[in-house]
């Protein structure tokens, strides 16, 4: 199997209607935004959720959700060592993890392991990072969102006669009412050759896009509440691509209800597809 061919650029146009589409741990879970209120969802947050939906395709990876494990190892530290077996930690441990798992062929992994061997100070520390190909950007919206909070029961008491409530009943649930989203990635083919990443690997990612949110339900974003309008793709002519990502990027403007223009690049015709 060959590795990527040729340069790719990629653009997701996504819509959050009354959903926290990416909560903030540190701000209360409130939905992430920057400085000037406009909406981001983390580059973290879209490759778990790409993760995801390459695994519900039946692709093998290696960063599970401790939910959605299908191979019943219970942390990464034994799903590798029980899939790499006694070769974990030598010299072949990249080559056999891009080769078993798409998403480290893809995003890459950082292997951080202790070293059996001993040196003048102790145990040293031995770390395998491996450089992934495919590059995610974290999405902003198109405007400033409006953050809804609203105060809610978090659980009801199971002891006495009920009228006594703990300290922690009552919380906060919030979300964006509305919100246009945008993330741009690319992948480079010359990382590619170092991780194995191939075309069939791109095409797989490329499937999973218009559906990223699907089987993704839950409380703080209900079904339907989040949704891939359009995924745009650029195909170069060559492995170094005819024009910088930074300029295929800025050749896509989103309007206001979701359409798209591009901008004409010489010899690069972009493929639009709708979401699922």
């Amino acid at each position: 199997m060959s590795t990527l061919s040729n340069k790719i650029d990629f653009a997701v146009v996504l819509r959050v209607k009354h959903a926290n589409p990416n909560g903030d741990p540190l701000n209360g879970n409130r939905p992430r935004t920057d400085y000037n209120n406009f909406g981001e969802i983390t580059d973290v947050c879209l490759k778990r959720k790409m993760r995801d939906r390459l695994q519900e395709a039946g692709q093998p990876i290696f960063v599970q959700s401790d939910d959605r494990t299908t191979d019943g190892f219970r942390s990464l530290k034994e799903r590798a060592e029980k899939t790499l077996g006694d070769k974990f930690g030598g010299s072949q441990t990249a080559a056999l993890a891009c080769m078993e798992w798409i998403d480290v062929r893809a995003f890459g992994q950082l292997f951080a392991m202790p070293n059996k061997k001993k040196d003048g100070n102790g145990e040293a520390g031995l770390s395998i990072p491996i450089r992934g190909p495919v590059s995610i950007q974290s999405a902003f919206s198109l405007e400033p969102v409006d953050v809804t909070s609203t105060q809610i029961t978090k659980s009801v008491s199971a002891e006495g006669d009920g009228t006594k409530r703990g300290s922690d009943t009552m919380g906060m649930k919030h979300r964006v009412d509305n919100g246009l989203y945008v993330f741009y990635g690319s992948m480079n083919p010359q990382l590619a050759h170092r991780t194995q990443f191939s075309d069939e690997d791109a095409e797989a990612v490329k499937r999973v896009l218009p559906k990223l949110f699907e089987n993704d339900a839950s409380s703080a974003r209900p079904e339907g509440s989040m949704e891939v309008l359009k995924v745009v793709w650029w195909k170069h002519g060559c492995k170094a691509g005819q024009y910088s990502s930074a300029k295929v990027h800025r050749s896509l403007t989103v309007k206001p209800d979701g359409e798209i223009e591009l901008a004409a690049l010489d010899g690069l015709t972009p493929e639009v597809i709708a979401g699922f």
